[in-house]
């Protein structure tokens, strides 16, 4: 299901949120689903890490889709529903610096879709984050016409993980995402695993649950 082709069509849609409360946390995670899936699926991955201190928040995608092409199309035949997924991203990055978590607290998370609009957030809006975590996704960029990122990510840890025949996300593209990370100054961490298909897999749940207990500590 494509959302309503509406100035920002993602607005006002719902956020799910587990954890500790935002005003107790010391850090967060942004937790962003992937095509066809929801904030309640992709919430559940928190089953699987050990999040003491984390404040959780899933944003719901209107009709479920972030943007409705491909992250390989030209990038505004998914306007302006991009625009609006990375706006809603921004909001929620902000909302949680409103409750005292500062951006080097705050992991942006995302599976598939979620994880192109991870990256490609942290691509556009540089600075210091607690961590970037893409499952099984690459920058969406602008089709085959890569765009020129400007700024530093400050060392912030980016980690793609993904198979090497994944069906949706091509092998290069996410090599070609870690080579632009590290231009702009990320600690990439890249695992490409062999015929692991479009998933997650429990080295991925190791890598995280590492990551937050640095954030945590931090």
């Amino acid at each position: 299901m494509t959302p309503s082709p509406s100035d920002n069509p993602h607005q006002g849609q719902p956020v799910l949120t587990a954890g500790e409360a935002p005003e107790r946390a010391r850090a967060a995670m942004v937790l962003i689903h992937g095509r066809g899936a929801s904030a309640e699926d992709i919430l559940s991955l928190t089953d699987e890490f050990d999040g003491k201190g984390f404040a959780y928040f899933a944003p719901q995608a209107a009709g479920s889709v972030w943007y409705p092409g491909s992250f390989m199309a030209p990038a505004s035949q998914n306007e302006p529903w991009l625009s609006s997924a990375l706006d809603a991203v921004g909001s929620l990055l902000a909302r949680i610096g409103q409750a005292g978590i500062p951006q080097e607290r705050a992991v942006l998370l995302g599976f598939s879709q979620g994880a192109c609009l991870a990256l490609e957030h942290a691509a556009r809006y540089p600075g210091r984050y607690g961590g970037v975590v893409a499952l099984s996704g690459a920058l969406i960029e602008n089709g085959d016409a890569p765009r020129d990122y400007r700024g530093s990510l400050e060392g912030s840890p980016v980690f793609l993980g993904c198979s090497d025949i994944d069906f949706f996300i091509p092998q290069e593209r996410v090599l070609r995402s870690s080579r632009i990370m590290r231009e702009l100054r990320a600690d990439v961490t890249e695992r490409i695993y062999p015929r692991m298909g479009h998933t997650v897999n429990q080295d991925e749940i190791a890598f995280v649950r590492g990551l937050m207990a640095a954030v945590a500590a931090g």
